[in-house]
């Protein structure tokens, strides 16, 4: 059916094959038989033998062609692997910023800040920018939270903002004394400047929301990142959050409190972050174990 009907080409038939005799070496009884707690016992097995997800749902997806045939055919009068879970990819962490290409990126939108722009527009243009990297990478707020802060957060003197986010949920994040810095600094401009004097919001624009949108802060960033010589492919906000959550962990903090800071529900979401506390684990090992080789 695979060759005939689809038109499958050789090294897709061979690799169903090796799938389909590997499950049938496994199996106790015929694979034409086989209920889905064999199935489900076959993916254990696949699992324990160390395949990746992806190989586990590779070899499954091939289980349900080959089920699907034949109930189609008249083969069976069910499908065993309609009760069969897909095995769960671990979640992908998105590229990471060094510390030190965070650093260049902050540097540069300082610099750019302080420079002596020709128009009010590029001047309120570079320190906003500005503001947004200093408050995202101080506490790794997610974008749509950043850019929809109300002014109010930088006219408080407390080290703690408040943040709205998912669910409505609420939480107190910390602020750094450059980021909560750089907020009231920018405010003083747009005041100075006679800008946005009315808006509630603390990055505020012309557009249908009012504050200054996710698109356009990405874009900026961007060009901010070709400036300094990263490829702008793998710098976006969300990428400074993760470059938040990594360096805090790298550094010595617990899972918990990064999942509180990010504002995540359940812990299994921070736990992409693991392979920071391995790699940190593994050099506490090598650096201070009396075994370990110099």
């Amino acid at each position: 059916m695979l060759a005939a009907e689809r038109g499958a080409a050789l090294n897709t038939l061979e690799s169903y094959q090796r799938d389909l005799d590997d499950f049938s070496e496994f199996l106790a009884v015929d694979a034409l038989r086989a209920s889905g707690e064999d199935i489900a016992a076959y993916m254990q097995d696949l699992a324990r033998r160390g395949f990746a997800p992806s190989s586990q749902a590779r070899r499954l997806s091939a289980l349900r062609q080959f089920y699907k045939f034949l109930y189609s055919e008249g083969l069976r009068a069910d499908d065993p692997t309609r009760t069969v879970k897909r095995p769960k990819k671990r979640a992908k962490l998105p590229g990471v910023l060094s510390v030190e290409e965070v650093d260049r990126l902050l540097e540069a939108a300082r610099f750019n800040a302080g420079l002596d722009h020709e128009t009010a527009a590029q001047r309120l243009r570079a320190n906003r920018l500005h503001t947004l990297l200093e408050v995202l990478y101080a506490t790794g707020l997610r974008v749509s939270e950043l850019v929809s802060l109300p002014v109010a957060a930088a006219l408080r003197a407390e080290r703690l903002i408040t943040v709205r986010g998912k669910g409505n949920k609420e939480r107190a994040v910390p602020l750094s004394a450059r980021a909560g810095e750089a907020m009231r600094n920018y405010v003083a401009l747009r005041r100075a400047e006679g800008a946005y004097a009315a808006s509630p919001w603390l990055f505020p624009s012309h557009g249908e929301s009012g504050h200054f949108t996710r698109q356009a802060f990405a874009r900026d960033l961007k060009e901010l990142a070709v400036g300094v010589g990263l490829d702008p492919r793998g710098v976006s906000p969300h990428v400074l959050r993760h470059a938040f959550a990594s360096h805090l962990l790298q550094n010595g903090a617990d899972l918990r409190v990064v999942q509180q800071l990010l504002g995540h529900a359940d812990i299994s979401t921070t736990q992409i972050y693991t392979h920071v506390l391995d790699e940190r684990l593994r050099a506490l090992v090598e650096g201070h174990h009396p075994l370990a080789e110099g």
